[in-house]
């Protein structure tokens, strides 16, 4: 674990510059719009949202920004002290709390915090337990509260590599194991798919479970020099919009993210 914080706090600078291009940018977008989508008639209210292993806050100060109170959640101190400037810079200190702990094993005022919305994004694939942790996940959240859960798609993978990396071999590989690497955080990855994780929510209880897909067409265009041309890239985000919900689209995007209602 102390290995894992290092790399975190370590990378920050590489970090940042990922969530500035243009992927990093479709990444956080796309995830607010299905967020608010599913939010529906509740986005007009100011909510209590926890953003689990939230980092520097590229998703709570989005939300923050719309009148919601956010309460970050990370071990990593460099990651919190990013958000906390971000928030400074962003109007919105008195909107974030950062909170330095395990994300799943939270303080208990917040384990027991009667959030009305959860974020799990891109925290997944470092877990090993997923029923543990999905259970750890929505704990926090009220009856009626709403979660959204994001990782790398394990579906992705294979296509991925063959596209990219033009390697056909490995990506035949790659169609049998659920092992990665991240080579931002030097770390390794279980990758899943979105139809076992809406198995286990649907084991915790979970209802009305949405899947979108998060970069369904930027990761497999090759040519990443036109994706940083603002006309080049109002486009691909419209096409990442329009099909984000919509099928097959989401079953090979590089991310899923999945929202669903704790029971009331």
């Amino acid at each position: 674990m102390a290995e894992d914080l290092e790399k975190f706090n370590t990378a920050m600078t590489t970090w940042q510059e990922w969530q500035d291009a243009p992927w990093g940018r479709l990444r956080y977008t796309i995830a607010e719009a299905n967020l608010l989508r599913h939010l529906g008639d509740l986005d007009g209210e100011s909510l209590r949202i926890l953003d689990l292993a939230g980092g520097d806050g590229g998703d709570a100060i989005r939300l923050a920004a719309r009148g919601h109170h956010v309460t970050i959640v990370d071990y990593a101190s460099a990651m919190l002290a990013a958000a906390t400037e971000r928030a400074v810079a962003g109007g919105v200190p008195e909107l974030i709390n950062c909170v330095e702990a395990d994300a799943t094993d939270l303080p208990r005022d917040l384990a027991n915090g009667e959030f009305d919305v959860v974020l799990c994004h891109n925290l997944l694939q470092y877990m090993d337990d997923i029923p543990d942790t999905l259970a750890s996940v929505l704990s926090p959240l009220k009856a009626g509260g709403l979660v959204s859960v994001m990782a790398i798609n394990r579906h992705s993978a294979p296509l991925n590599i063959a596209v990219r990396d033009m390697d056909p071999a490995a990506a035949l590989a790659a169609l049998d194991t659920d092992q990665t690497q991240t080579q931002m955080f030097n770390s390794a990855l279980t990758l899943y798919t979105a139809e076992e994780i809406i198995r286990t929510l649907l084991e915790l209880g979970c209802r009305d479970i949405a899947h979108d897909g998060i970069r369904s067409f930027c990761d497999y265009i090759t040519d990443d020099a036109r994706k940083h041309e603002p006309d080049f890239y109002a486009a691909l985000e419209r096409l990442e919009l329009a099909t984000t919900a919509r099928p097959p689209y989401m079953h090979t995007a590089r991310l899923f993210q999945l929202t669903a209602w704790k029971p009331s």
